[in-house]
């Protein structure tokens, strides 16, 4: 039967490497000489460190096109509140969300089951598998979750015929 797995990924090497990219620009920018600003990538979080609220926007400003040009869905980027750091500086956690979470995998296969395709969908682990006879029936569900809002973004992968 044909099968695909519908999964929120991010490729974490392409955002290890805008990181170092945005740092090596700030090194380089003249409104940026003398000061303490810089990214720090930990895990999945991203660390924003900055003199004042106003560099920090700024800062945010040089990262999330360097994303975006690495195909980073800024979507998957869950932004905490500037906060006030030691020394009168700013700083700002930003999230990397990857995978799907129990809550949205249950709202994925309810939107599945509601659409009457004669397909089944399954909750494994971080991810949704969506097996049917046709093929047709699971490029419309393809069809479907990508015109929801969902609030991250998904990929469909692990097409099997």
């Amino acid at each position: 039967m044909p099968s695909f797995d519908v999964v929120s990924q991010v490729a974490m090497q392409e955002v290890r490497n805008a990181v170092d990219q945005t740092n090596r620009e700030i090194g380089n920018r003249f409104d940026f000489k003398g000061s303490d600003a810089r990214v720090e990538l930990a895990e999945s979080r991203l660390t924003l460190f900055a003199d004042d609220e106003f560099r920090l926007k700024q800062l945010k400003d040089i990262l999330l096109p360097r994303l975006v040009k690495r195909q980073i869905d800024l979507g998957c980027l869950d932004e905490g509140k500037i906060e006030p750091a030691a020394g009168g500086k700013a700083r700002q956690e930003i999230r990397v969300r990857e995978g799907i979470d129990t809550e949205l995998a249950r709202k994925i296969t309810k939107i599945i089951k509601e659409s009457r395709l004669k397909v089944q969908a399954a909750i494994q682990a971080d991810q949704v598998r969506v097996t049917g006879k046709q093929r047709d029936d699971l490029q419309a569900v393809i069809l479907l979750l990508r015109a929801q809002k969902l609030g991250l973004p998904l990929q469909f992968v692990n097409f099997r015929d």
